[in-house]
């Protein structure tokens, strides 16, 4: 790999062991991937900062890195922690909450966005073509996919050390050639609500590995359905990225696969682990990944002089700008006994501690993470489903 001069310095630990040890975690990452170069970012966003998802293991390394008096050389978001300020952190055990505030604290030292999202975009869109080093799954597929950004999938600490350093490894999808599509799915009947469209990822996801699919047959999808999409695809495999609209590449001698209807039904049937003719839920869940302005207004519309049901948690969940951008819907929903969940998701919080043991969502990711994450049972169904199951009549 070549390094320019202050990048050998800064690899030799001139500027200190900080920078040193991050700017060797990029190299080795490179040269595991061939990588001839660090190119420079826009943005980073860092996965791991959830208690219950990260664990004891990695907070040393975090605190020593946070009292080194380094900050971030570009800006920075961190994905969802494991509590609201308002709702569960009264209501999850207090030594979880602290070990949790000491870990954000530790980003704040830093300089990281007290961003708490997997939807980073929805602060700021990164530019079309802009280079960024982002960890979150559902947040990597999108930008490259639906907002043309180029990110590969970093782990936790690699995305850390490229805020740090403000560069990452030029390799994977940061090259055009890489970006282009090896595999033809085309869907026979196009996705009629998110959870199709979040099973058809899922279905996807477990046969492409890391290919990159030009999906033909979806008919006019949103920028929602196409997030659900993404979402379920980088949970269900290692899909980056991909192609989805008429005209944006040429298909050439390209392998095919064909996704019949019955494949998108019996994925929804395998995330629906509730056996039960008339399942009752402990929580309703909408916002995996988190809710954008649109859903937000949409769920408000519905809820407008209704009640949540009794015995029934409603949770909405979204990040702080969404919310603070949100407050006329925000409060309709509120009204309703529904709550709106910032900062985490029910996948990377104690729901088992609070007695939750079906979950109903739209979020074929979360359907697919839940029985193992959750301990809980699940209910896969569409929004509209979503807010009659949880609303009284």
């Amino acid at each position: 790999m070549y390094l320019t001069k202050e990048e050998e310095r800064a690899y030799d630990g001139e500027f200190g062991w900080a920078k040193q040890v991050c700017m060797r975690i990029l190299v080795k990452l490179g040269e595991l991937f061939d990588a001839r170069k660090l190119i420079p970012i826009e943005s980073a966003h860092v996965s791991g900062v959830s208690y219950k998802t990260l664990g004891e293991a990695p907070t040393d390394f975090l605190e020593a890195l946070a009292s080194s008096g380094e900050k971030i050389s570009v800006e920075a978001t961190l994905n969802p922690q494991s509590f609201d300020p308002q709702y569960l952190r009264k209501r999850l055990p207090e030594n979880l909450v602290r070990t949790q505030l000491k870990l954000c604290g530790f980003f704040d030292e830093l300089g990281f966005m007290r961003s708490f999202t997997c939807t980073p975009y929805y602060i700021k869109a990164p530019r079309k073509g802009a280079h960024l080093a982002w960890a979150e799954s559902s947040a990597v597929v999108y930008a490259n996919s639906v907002l043309g950004a180029w990110t590969n999938r970093e782990g936790g600490p690699s995305a850390l050390a490229a805020a740090i350093i403000g560069k990452t490894p030029d390799c994977g999808i940061h090259r055009a050639l890489n970006r282009k599509p090896n595999v033809l799915v085309r869907v026979e009947q196009p996705p009629k609500n998110e959870i199709e469209y979040g099973a058809l990822g899922i279905f996807l996801g477990k046969i492409l590995e890391d290919k990159i699919p030009l999906i033909k047959g979806l008919k006019n999808p949103t920028a929602e359905d196409l997030k659900q999409l993404g979402a379920a695809l980088g949970s269900a495999g290692m899909v980056n990225m991909f192609h989805y609209r008429d005209g944006a590449t040429k298909t050439g001698k390209l392998e095919r696969i064909t996704v019949e209807p019955k494949n998108v039904m019996e994925t929804i049937a395998e995330l629906s682990t509730v056996t039960s003719s008339k399942p009752k839920p402990d929580l309703v869940f909408v916002g995996c990944p988190h809710c954008s302005v649109n859903e937000i207004r949409k769920i408000a519309n519905v809820v407008v002089n209704k009640k949540v049901r009794d015995n029934t948690e409603f949770w909405v969940c979204t990040s702080c700008h969404v919310k603070e951008t949100s407050k006329e819907h925000v409060r309709k929903i509120e009204a309703s006994g529904a709550k709106i969940i910032t900062d985490t998701c029910a996948v990377v919080t104690w729901t088992d501690k609070l007695g939750i043991k079906t979950i109903m969502t739209n979020s074929a990711k979360t359907a697919h993470y839940a029985p193992t994450l959750n301990k809980a049972d699940v209910i896969l169904a569409p929004l509209k489903e979503c807010l009659k199951t949880a609303l009284k009549e």
